[in-house]
This record gives C-alpha cells, structure tokens and sequence, in this order.
C-alpha cells in the first residue's frame, strides 16, 4: 500500500497517464468493495440486530418505572437506541470536517479511510461482549462504529470524482449501491441461518446475535483490504487547500474548511436550496431504516426471524427499486421521481402506523414498499446532486452531501426517541416522522433544477 500511495503526483482530473482509462477501471472496482463491506453493518446491525437486542439489554438494566440512568440522566429504556444514533450522528459532524480538512490538506485519503474503517469495524466486533446489562457498551460502540461510519463514507464518497469521468458517475455510483445491497442481502441470508438454528448449533439466542453483530464488523476489516489495496492517493497543489496553513490545528482547521465550503456554496444558492432539501428528508429516511426493527419487534411484537426476512426483502427490492426508479427518471426526470419516491415513503408511514401487531404479511408488505422506493431515492438524490456541483469543487461539495447524508441525520432519531419518551408509544414515534418527507418534499419542488445546473456552470440534461 506505501509503493502505491507514493505514486500520486498526478493530478485527479483522470487525465491520462495512471489516471488513464485502464487504472480508472481498476480503481472503480476497489471502490466498489468499500461498500460491499460496510454495507453489512448498516444493513445487519443497525436495521436487524442491534436495535432490538440493545432495547433488550438496556430494559433488562432498568428500573421498575422502565428508566436507565446514564451520566445519571433518566431515560426510558426504549429510547435509548435511538438517543445512542442521535448521539453518534453529532459526534460525526464534529469529526467529519477535521477529517476533511486533514485529507484536503494532505491528499492522503486512504490512511484516514483505514483508520475510520477500522475504528469502526473494530467497535462493531467488539459488540460480541454485549450482553447481561452492558447497555452503556453497548450505547458507547454503537455511538463509535457509527460515527466511523459517517467519516469513511465522507473519504469514500470523495474518490467518485477522482475516479470516474462525468459522464460514468451515474453508472459507478449505482454499481457501489449495487455492491452494498449485495453483500448485505448475502450477510443476511447468513444470519438467518445462524439466527434460526441456533439451538442445533449448541448457541443461545442472545450467543447467535452477539456472533452476527460480531461477524458484520470482521466482515467489514476484512474486505476494507481490497479498496485500500486499488485506491490511490493524489498529490495536492503546493501552497495548501481550503483548510489554511498548517499548524493551526487540526479542529480550527476542520470548521475553517467547512465554513469556506459554505460560504462557496452561497454563490449558489439553489445548489444549497437542494442540499437543505435533501437533509430533511434523508433525515428520515434514515431515521426509518434504522428504527424500523424497534418498531417491528417492540410495537408489532415480531420475531427476530421475520425482521431478518424482512429486511433481506428490502435489500433484494431496492436493487429493482432503484433500476426502476432510474428508468423512469429518464421519462419524467430525476426531481419529480425523487418527489414521487416520498409521497410513497409518506404513504408508508402512515400505513405503518395502523399496521396490526402480530401480522408478519402485512410487515412484509410495507418492507417491500420500503425496497422499491430505497435504493432509487437515495441513489437519484446523489446523481441529482452531482449535477448542481460547480466543476472542478466535487470532493469539496460532496463532503457537504455526505453532511447531510450522514453527520446531520440526528434529528430524525431524537425525535423519534423524544415521541417515544413522551408518549410510550412506538406508533405516535413512527407517524413523528412524516414531517420530514412533507417538509422535505416542499423544500425540493421549489428548486429549479435546470436552473440550478444552469447555475453551476454544467450543461442541462433533456431530462432532469
């Protein structure tokens, strides 16, 4: 890996030479691996297992009014789940723009990529030790696998430009969601196995799920090793980046970074109309995805095995979903196929509010409807996205993108966690949630897009 980070004094415009076609290609597909391995631990932790289990553990520590008191804060139990997501989300935004800066300043991507793949994978292993009460571990290696996440994402997400031309980001970035889906539907089908026989292989339910929370975050170390194995880092210019001169400290740095990212971003107001869109309403598609298995195993009263089925459901659609959702993007554009994706999302939490308890059939059907809107949603927003981003700044701006993405997604969670103090009601923290896609949906329709590519100085698709 040192012989080929120290070849990297071509520029990043893949303008030939060890940007060439050939390397591009070879590069793409490393990159494509980076999502087959951590999309297990979205996929298998945070949808399936650690939800449900964590819940458990923390009401086993509780007392007789069902409140756990950490830092000596009383919180209920069953928010304490969400409140850990929220947590972990916040530290992400104090982390991704030092990150940033750092990888801007010095050009080397790859070894903050290892570090926070493996700060991450590292917490996620460890999670096989949660068990008895251990609610503040398991509150604490969640908070830390998941705000790794949010980091190597950001690093991840701002290879695209470097190793893709303009006109193959739409097929490269479908082909890395294409990846995720895989390795998390092909992890799942694994932990199902596992889950369901665990009596015929001499394990307890509680063994079974420690071992697959486990196997998600050694899955995740050990096929990091093929990005950062293709991956090449680039020089930077002489005379520094965005983050400033050197020395000023690498937090002072970070906020300076992400303070001049958006200041650019004023210049275009309608790019960053789009971002603030899509923050709302990523919020809670991210919130949905994350709690959906709380929902289902403490409200619905499911088993472990359905919300498997469920979820490889899901991860099985989406692929459809987003070939589907990009085909008619071709016809009716991106924007009002995005649009159309959240009335659904809307549609589905309203649904899933009067979804009887004890009904695996009718889970599965809002679990279908989660699939085919899921992968075309998230992945017509980032092409969306690359359009509306002035030339020459696309690593800049998508590390904004994944802000959004990823760093500012906390809210959805603490409002879902708050509904649910208040409330004691898992349907009243479920159908909290559609203000996000309503609000989001607003904000979207009164972009104009053409406008707005038009204003970025890239040329206006026929269909956008």
């Amino acid at each position: 890996m040192t012989a080929e980070t120290a070849d990297t004094t071509e520029p990043a415009d893949g303008a030939g030479g060890p940007d060439g076609p050939a390397e591009r290609r070879r590069e793409q597909r490393g990159w494509y691996f980076y999502d087959f391995a951590c999309s297990v631990y979205s996929t298998s932790v945070i949808t399936v297992f650690l939800g449900p289990y964590l819940t458990s553990v923390a009401k086993a520590a509780a007392d007789p009014d069902g409140f756990v008191h950490p830092l000596g804060i009383p919180v209920r139990a069953g928010s304490l789940f969400a409140y850990s997501v929220s947590a972990s989300l916040v530290l992400a935004i104090v982390l991704m723009p030092v990150v940033g800066a750092a990888a801007d300043r010095t050009g080397r991507k790859k070894p903050l990529l290892a570090a926070a793949a493996y700060t991450g994978a590292a917490a996620t292993t460890a999670m096989f030790f949660l068990d008895g009460q251990r609610y503040l571990l398991g509150a604490f290696l969640l908070i830390v696998a998941n705000a790794a996440t949010a980091v190597a994402m950001m690093l991840y997400n701002a290879y695209l430009p470097q190793i893709a031309e303009p006109d193959e980001r739409d097929d490269v970035s479908s082909r890395g969601w294409a990846f995720g889906y895989t390795s998390g539907a092909l992890v799942l089908v694994l932990n199902l196995i596992l889950y369901s026989g665990h009596d015929s292989f001499g394990l307890s339910e509680s063994q079974a799920v420690r071992i697959c929370l486990a196997s998600a975050g050694l899955w995740w170390g050990v096929f990091t090793v093929i990005p950062l194995l293709r991956l090449r880092d680039r020089a930077v210019a002489k005379g520094g980046g965005p983050a400033g001169a050197p020395g000023r400290g690498a937090v002072g740095s970070g906020w300076r970074q992400l303070r001049a990212t958006l200041a650019d971003m004023r210049r275009h107001p309608l790019t960053l109309s789009f971002l603030l869109a899509y923050l709302v309403y990523n919020d809670g598609v991210q919130t949905v995805i994350s709690q959906a298995s709380v929902y289902g195993s403490e409200e619905l009263g499911l088993g472990q095995s359905t919300l498997i089925t469920a979820v490889l459901l899901v991860q099985v659609l989406a692929v459809a979903g987003a070939l589907a959702m990009g085909r008619m993007a071709r016809v009716y554009g991106a924007k009002h196929t995005i649009l159309g994706s959240l009335a659904v999302w809307t549609l589905i939490l309203l649904a899933g509010y009067f979804l009887p308890a004890g009904s695996p059939v009718s889970f599965y059907v809002l679990a279908a409807a989660i699939g085919l809107v899921l992968g075309g949603s998230q992945a017509l927003s980032r092409s969306l996205f690359s359009h509306l981003v002035p030339r020459g700044k696309e690593a800049e701006y998508f590390s904004a993108y994944e802000m959004s993405d990823r760093g500012l997604s906390w809210l959805g969670p603490l409002v879902f966690g708050l509904a649910y103090q208040l409330t004691g009601s898992y349907r009243d923290a479920i159908i909290s949630l559609v203000v996000f896609f309503v609000v989001g949906s607003v904000l979207l329709a009164r972009v104009p897009v053409r406008q707005a590519v038009a204003a970025a100085g890239n040329p206006v698709p026929e269909r956008i």
